[in-house]
């Protein structure tokens, strides 16, 4: 009986460990982020440690470096991003299924794109110095780990699925340009892992739009259209648009 009372409350203890960890680690976040606001990646562990009234060396029993901080928003900013494309997407074909006479309607494919498209426009403006930390200058002496890659391409496979689908319904034109030669084996490798059913003269299209959909938030957020366009976000649904009719999603 004592023994197994022990051993309750030693793993009570240890609960209550791992949620004040779990805690910490995020306000050692939120602090980072205002960093990131502030002084952009430039972080400073002991700065974030003087914020929150710790002593500096006690920083590094939750996160080794710098770099491992950096890492840890980053993942975050991926996946929240990623989050975002994909609920926008589900929520688009709920919408669909509930409109009987909606349903498989090759117009659907476009109204997927444009609000997937809307949805890492929303999180871009909502979250402007995570979107610089992982779609701006790379930061000096950084080098993101390998367990980065996947989550950095969850709003990729979102549109990329959209197209995959399209494609395989015949809802894609079948006389896109082909891409020169010397490109072929890298957009179907590109393919592959994004959209594994169309050819290379869609992924060639594909991966244009989405370097016109990101180099246009880039512009935005960057200032980049200051005394230009002051519309920015119905130039942005424009863009979004054209590039909608460039992949040849149907009205």
């Amino acid at each position: 009986m004592c023994a197994t009372l022990s051993s309750m409350t030693e793993r009570s203890r240890g609960s209550i460990r791992a949620r004040v960890r779990a805690e910490l680690v995020e306000e050692i976040k939120v602090v980072a982020r205002r960093q990131l606001a502030a002084d952009g990646a430039n972080l400073s562990l002991r700065a974030i440690a003087r914020e929150l009234g710790m002593v500096s060396s006690a920083i590094y029993r939750y996160y080794a470096s710098r770099d491992d901080l950096l890492t840890a928003l980053i993942l975050d900013a991926y996946n929240s991003l990623g989050e975002a494309a994909e609920q926008a997407d589900a929520m688009r074909q709920t919408n669909a299924t509930q409109q009987t006479d909606a349903v498989h309607r090759p117009s659907d494919y476009r109204a997927r794109w444009l609000s997937v498209a809307r949805s890492i426009r929303d999180w871009a403006v909502a979250s402007p110095h995570e979107y610089a930390l992982i779609y701006g200058s790379p930061v000096p002496g950084y080098v993101a780990p390998q367990d980065t890659v996947l989550p950095s391409i969850r709003p990729v496979v979102v549109l990329g699925g959209i197209l995959d689908e399209a494609y395989k319904a015949g809802c894609l034109p079948k006389d896109f340009p082909q891409p020169r030669k010397k490109l072929r084996p890298l957009l179907a490798q590109v393919a592959q892992g994004v959209a594994p059913s169309v050819n290379e003269a869609v992924m060639a299209r594909a991966l244009i739009a989405w370097t016109e959909l990101f180099g246009a938030l880039s512009f935005e957020l960057f200032g980049r259209f200051k005394n230009t366009i002051t519309d920015l976000a119905t130039w942005y649904e424009h863009q979004a648009e054209e590039m909608a009719t460039f992949l040849g999603l149907p009205h």
